[in-house]
């Protein structure tokens, strides 16, 4: 078995695009759909994708309220400070043991991301 994607429903598509390609560097693979259901997926062709979908018309409430998932970051605190810089609120740093160190930023609609750094050694 091998995972595929993670959805998230976001509220405002191009907010979240700025969030997830602008700040966490992720690349967009896809982009497809109608005015009415917008889908924008999210990684690298040989990875487990983030999907972004967006229905204007819909009404959720709370979307991010208990969803969490981890990125591995290339450089964890310059991404952190990045984040920082933009007015992100950045929990953490948290070392579980000393092999990872992660921290955790929450999205424009409240999906918790941990931001992760393992040493393989």
């Amino acid at each position: 078995m091998k995972l595929n994607w993670v959805t998230l429903r976001v509220s405002d598509l191009e907010t979240s695009l700025h969030f997830y390609t602008q700040l966490l560097s992720l690349q967009v693979a896809a982009r497809f759909g109608s005015p009415d259901h917008q889908i924008a997926m999210l990684g690298s062709a040989d990875e487990a994708k983030v999907e972004l979908i967006h229905e204007p018309n819909a009404q959720f409430e709370h979307p991010g309220e208990g969803v969490s998932f981890g990125l591995e970051a290339d450089d964890l605190d310059l991404l952190v400070g990045t984040l920082r810089e933009k007015g992100y609120e950045v929990r953490g740093p948290i070392a579980p043991t000393p092999h990872i160190r992660f921290f955790f930023v929450k999205d424009p609609d409240g999906y918790s991301v941990q931001l992760v750094s393992q040493k393989t050694t």
